[in-house]
């Protein structure tokens, strides 16, 4: 089943969320597109981890803005490409024929760890809701069913960055229902803490890097995610996840 919402609304939005919000593009345009596509080259140690390789070749993800999909092309064959919702995930060929699905696919992580080994759905599922998550990042926050409060800001490199905190609904798949976000002076996307629950709840410090403008938006073009140490601090040795994001599309 996918999860419809109705265009998202500044009605319950708090003072931090609508200048993140404007800053990154403005509430009104957003509305009026329904997807958006990136290439993207991923990397990082989980895959390896979860007996998977790290494929250098780059991707095309599309996701929808107001409801939760994402497609990805091509994926594990040069004609196959996988289809992403809450409730299911499923790879194809690119004429649609069915190579593998599973239905309820987060219950298919129960009892996970970092170490445990991932099959091609389990990837698939993950891969889908994290790129939803990020190209909709700080938008989606303003989503119904999206509880939102300011928390303490973080202090790095010299810089202060206020903090959101987002409890997500429960029909929206990603790491894990609550995620902090923070932003600096410009408003911006600093950094992005949240706990990979698919893989044993381990926590998570993402950074994001260069960020560019594409249709009156912007967009991190380089996403680093860490295991999250003590004080919150990342683990700059333990590299869970590396996205390399270009040529950023929008379309009705």
């Amino acid at each position: 089943m996918v999860h419809f919402f109705n265009p998202i609304t500044e009605e319950h939005m708090n003072d931090l969320l609508a200048r993140a919000i404007a800053a990154h593009g403005g509430l009104d345009r957003w509305n009026t597109f329904n997807k958006v596509t990136a290439t993207v080259v991923a990397g990082g140690g989980l895959r390896p981890m979860k007996g998977l390789e790290n494929d250098p070749n780059p991707r095309e993800r599309t996701v929808t803005l107001h409801e939760e999909t994402t497609f990805i092309s091509p994926f594990g064959q040069p004609d196959w490409r996988m289809a992403f919702t809450p409730d299911r995930v499923a790879i194809e060929t690119s004429t649609g024929a069915v190579v593998s699905e599973r239905s309820n696919p987060r219950a298919a992580f129960a009892g996970h760890v970092l170490e445990t080994v991932w099959d091609p759905l389990h990837n698939a599922y993950w891969s889908g809701y994290t790129i939803w998550t990020y190209l909709t990042t700080p938008f989606l926050m303003a989503m119904p069913g999206f509880q939102v409060a300011e928390i303490a800001p973080w202090q790095e490199d010299g810089e202060l960055w206020r903090g959101l905190r987002a409890r997500f609904p429960d029909a929206i798949a990603s790491h894990s229902q609550e995620q902090d976000f923070y932003f600096g002076d410009d408003f911006l996307l600093r950094r992005h803490d949240y706990h990979l629950d698919v893989a044993g709840s381990v926590p998570v410090a993402q950074y994001v890097h260069d960020i560019v403008e594409a249709d009156g938006f912007r967009f991190p073009t380089r996403r680093r995610a860490y295991v999250r140490g003590p004080g919150r601090k990342p683990i700059r040795d333990l590299l869970l996840i590396s996205l390399d994001l270009s040529h950023f599309r929008l379309t009705t």
